[in-house]
């Protein structure tokens, strides 16, 4: 007879794809499970980040089951795999009738999955919809327009992404303020990384080093353009330690351009990519962060850490104008500059302050928004 009664729950499949994604879904499905009686929700993994050090880690460290479905779509061009994922998802969506799909961010399997949705009929969430850098050259700025476009309901993190989504012709009813997931992953793990050993491992006292990602394909894949970065970074580690997890597409790169003799016995310090906790472990410690990533702009404003971006434009201007972050651009020299400010002092942004609903609650007001 039971098995008979209509479950009224909402279904839900929780798309995730690449690394940011997984620490953006966690706090989303650790909601939905508190939540047992209002949702019914799946993992499906594109498996666009195939290496184990860029997902399954995380998986274990944010308390991820394993996904109900791996897609194991692996690398390949932009058209390739949105491709590839599209193929082998709708296939799953008409399987599992959900009512709704959450897509994060902005990576190919954020697109794809949408796409698949639109086509079927299927209500799409996009969590951080409204982000723009306005470079079209970016792959992901694609990926964002084209998610928000197609979304029946779009969660922001800011409201200057409200403002972007109202300015395209976005009707305001489809459109929600609900700060950022990505700080509740922050949140939340923070105590747990303290029993991560990686500044001891690595021989670190706080804030007497810094931290580099560094893997976008205008930054790492013309010689012509690593190579002068890593110039300078060797330069920056002569005036403090430079701690660098390299995306395994970076490493490629060094390696192609025989890079790795110079870099040898320097301060810049390479390292194999680390996991959620020991990554937070180690950056949390750090005098100030350089990146060409996304997350860790919001991330280190979160934490008052001064963070230097490798880009030429950002699509979270919100860390720049309340936050620690400085876009510095991809000129070397104006990147060394901008180090040796803070090592000096005269780059303080002890002014810095959270941006409004970056307060660990983000999940709560998303499965709100969709229940």
């Amino acid at each position: 007879m039971n098995s008979k009664i209509k479950d009224h729950r909402s279904k839900i499949i929780l798309v995730v794809g690449a690394r940011p994604n997984i620490m953006k879904a966690a706090p989303i499905y650790a909601e939905m499970m508190r939540r047992a009686d209002e949702f019914a929700v799946k993992i499906v993994h594109t498996g666009q980040h195939y290496d184990t050090s860029m997902s399954d880690a995380f998986f274990d460290d944010l308390g991820l089951p394993e996904p109900d479905h791996h897609l194991g779509v692996g690398s390949a061009s932009h058209t390739v795999q949105t491709a590839k994922i599209m193929l082998a998802f709708e296939p799953i969506v008409i399987e599992e009738r959900p009512d709704w799909v959450i897509v994060v961010g902005d990576v190919n399997s954020t697109a794809a999955c949408a796409l698949v949705c639109a086509k079927l009929g299927v209500k799409v969430a996009h969590v951080e919809a409204g982000l723009r850098s306005g470079d079209r050259t970016m792959p992901e700025e694609i990926n964002r327009i084209v998610t928000d476009s197609i979304a029946d309901l779009l969660l922001t993190p800011s409201e200057d992404a409200d403002e972007n989504l109202k300015r395209e012709g976005i009707p305001a009813e489809k459109i929600r303020f609900v700060g950022n997931v990505m700080i509740d992953s922050l949140l939340q793990n923070l105590k747990r990384s303290e029993f991560s050993n990686i500044r001891e491992d690595i021989g670190l006292q706080d804030r007497d080093y810094a931290v580099l990602t560094l893997h976008r394909p205008s930054n790492v894949d013309a010689r012509e353009t690593l190579e002068p970065l890593i110039d300078a970074l060797i330069e920056i580690g002569e005036q403090m330690p430079v701690i660098f997890p390299v995306h395994p597409r970076t490493r490629a790169k060094i390696t192609e351009f025989g890079l790795e003799s110079r870099i040898d016995g320097s301060g810049l310090r390479l390292i194999e990519p680390l996991g959620y906790l020991d990554f937070l472990r180690l950056y949390s410690g750090a005098g100030f962060v350089m990146t060409d990533s996304g997350g860790l702009q919001e991330e280190t404003t979160a934490l008052g850490i001064p963070c230097l971006t490798i880009r030429e434009n950002t699509e979270r201007p919100i860390t720049v104008e309340m936050g620690t972050n400085q876009v510095v651009g991809t000129e070397p020299e104006r990147l060394k500059q901008a180090v040796l400010k803070l090592i000096s002092g005269s780059g303080d942004s002890s002014g810095a302050k959270i941006p409004p609903l970056w307060d660990g609650k983000t999940a709560e007001r998303i499965c709100d928004a969709l229940y």
